[in-house]
Parts: structure tokens; C-alpha cells; sequence
């Protein structure tokens, strides 16, 4: 990898068809690093991780991961580059046991740390349900695969979209408290997160978004609230 931070996204624009939902938006990942996005409901959160992710088209050079420009290459390749993302919503196969959807994120066979041995180390509440459906899970087990599949592709980068989304407040904790140990692995981390707290104990810089621009960018300890909330609101 070379020298410098390990993602940079650089005046970005992302289109749903003709309507613009991205102008000019630049953030940074170090290596190593989490980092927090936030913002209301439509603000472009999703949208950016999906545009990372490939699954929206980008310039060349608006995304640059590892040094190489990735924008505009396909999913696969985003992938197979080093780029995990846990969807909004999970994204499980319903018909697939817990380990079978593991399994799936393993498929490119991308050297690294994370084995379903690790995962179920991470999380072992998914060992003792491995055999079971994904729809006989809780929630938050659910959670846990969605994570554990984006990690078995050993990525450079996770993309965390909404991990908190409908879970009760007591699973979200538990399933933050696992992140330190994936930071530990060398992964950066970029979280959408509804939950602001959570972001801000979870990270150590923080981007917020409002109508498709970064609004407010920091140091998660040094942001205050009253600085989120005219960000976060436009006010």
C-alpha cells in the first residue's frame, strides 16, 4: 500500500438516474482508522458507501483506495480490492444456514486473519447457531453475520451501513463492544450510524452530511454537540 491515507473520495458526484444525490463530497480513512458518518435521513450517507462499493458508478478518479483509483470499477473488482460492505438491512440469504452465509464472503479467498473460526470467536453466538436458517436468528444475530461475511472477505476496509438500524439499545452495545478487536486486525472501518453516541465513542473522526455535502468533518472528540446538531439540521 502506498504511503498517504488508504482511502480518499475526492469531490464526489452520485446520480440515482438524473437526480443528483452526492455533489462534490470528499472524506478521508486512514489506515487503521474509524470513522464516523452521520446525518438526517437522505443526507447521502448510503449512497456514498455504495458509491466505494461500486454498486454506483463514480469517476475514476473520485475514489482512490490503496493508491490505485477505483471509481467506476465494478463490485467484484471493489471487492477483490480489498473493500467489504455490510449493507443497510443485512442483505442475508434467507434460504442459506448462519456458516453458508458466512461462507459467501469467503469466496474470493483473500489472504488475512479472519476464518469462520475467527468469527465465531468474535461472535459465539453465531457457533452455536451455525446450523440454523438466518431467519431463525434475533436481529442483532442477524447483525453479527452480516458482519462476520464482510469480514471473511478480509477486507482492508469495512463499510458498515446503519448496524444499529431497529436493534434495542442493549444488542447495539454489544455488538460495538466487538469493533476494537476488528480495528486490532489492521481493518478501517467507515460506519453510517444513525445512533450519534455510539459513532462518536466508536470513532476517531467524524463526517457529516447534510443534502449530499459534508456539512461538518472533525475529530470525534473535539465536535460538540451544538456544531452536530446546525450540521446535522442545516441550521
Amino acid at each position: 500500500m502506498s504511503e498517504g491515507p488508504l482511502l480518499v473520495v475526492r469531490d464526489l458526484d452520485a446520480f440515482y438516474g438524473d437526480f443528483q444525490a452526492l455533489f462534490g463530497l470528499s472524506i478521508e480513512v486512514a489506515a487503521g482508522e474509524a470513522v464516523a458518518v452521520i446525518g438526517a435521513n437522505g443526507a447521502g450517507k448510503s449512497t456514498l458507501l455504495k458509491t466505494i462499493a461500486g454498486l454506483l458508478r463514480a469517476r475514476r478518479d473520485a475514489i482512490v483506495f490503496a493508491g490505485d483509483n477505483i471509481g467506476g470499477r465494478p463490485a467484484y473488482a471493489i471487492a477483490a480490492h480489498g473493500i467489504a460492505l455490510v449493507p443497510e438491512g443485512r442483505g442475508l440469504f434467507p434460504s442459506l444456514s448462519v456458516e453458508e452465509n458466512l461462507l459467501i464472503g469467503g469466496q474470493l479467498r483473500r489472504p488475512g486473519p479472519w476464518s469462520l473460526q475467527r468469527i465465531y470467536e468474535l461472535f459465539p453466538a453465531l457457533a452455536e447457531r451455525r446450523n440454523l436458517p438466518s431467519t431463525a436468528l434475533s436481529g442483532g444475530q442477524q447483525q453479527m453475520v452480516a458482519i462476520g461475511r464482510g469480514l471473511m472477505a478480509n477486507p482492508k476496509l469495512l463499510l458498515c451501513d446503519e448496524i444499529s438500524l431497529g436493534l434495542a439499545p442493549i444488542i447495539v452495545r454489544d455488538i460495538y463492544a466487538r469493533l476494537p478487536a476488528i480495528l486490532a486486525e489492521g481493518v478501517s472501518l467507515v460506519l453510517v450510524e444513525q445512533d450519534i453516541v455510539q459513532a462518536l465513542k466508536a470513532t476517531q473522526r467524524v463526517y457529516c452530511l447534510q443534502e449530499g455535502r459534508v456539512a461538518l468533518a472533525g475529530a470525534a472528540k473535539d465536535l460538540t454537540r451544538e456544531a452536530i446538531a446546525a450540521a446535522y439540521f442545516g441550521v
